[in-house]
């Protein structure tokens, strides 16, 4: 199951790493629409989203490794 979820993390961060990009090169061109920013706000709004729950759900799993540190789980951390 760690492993799933330590995949699903990277699929979530490659993809906010791709769309920062994507946002910068947005940000600084000229002439781009409201409607434009307003979709870009929405995927920053999703991908910060996603972001927070890694870190999240890796605070957890550092905290019970530093309870339980003998779990083999806690070594790939």
């Amino acid at each position: 199951m760690a492993r799933l979820a330590d995949n699903m993390e990277a699929v979530q961060l490659g993809m906010g790493t791709q769309l920062l990009g994507h946002a910068r090169s947005l940000v600084a061109e000229q002439g781009v629409s409201a409607d434009e920013f307003r979709y870009l706000a929405a995927r920053l709004t999703e991908s910060l989203r996603d972001v927070l729950r890694v870190a999240e759900s890796r605070g957890r799993r550092l905290r019970a490794c530093g309870e339980e540190a003998a779990e083999a789980d806690c070594d790939d951390l």
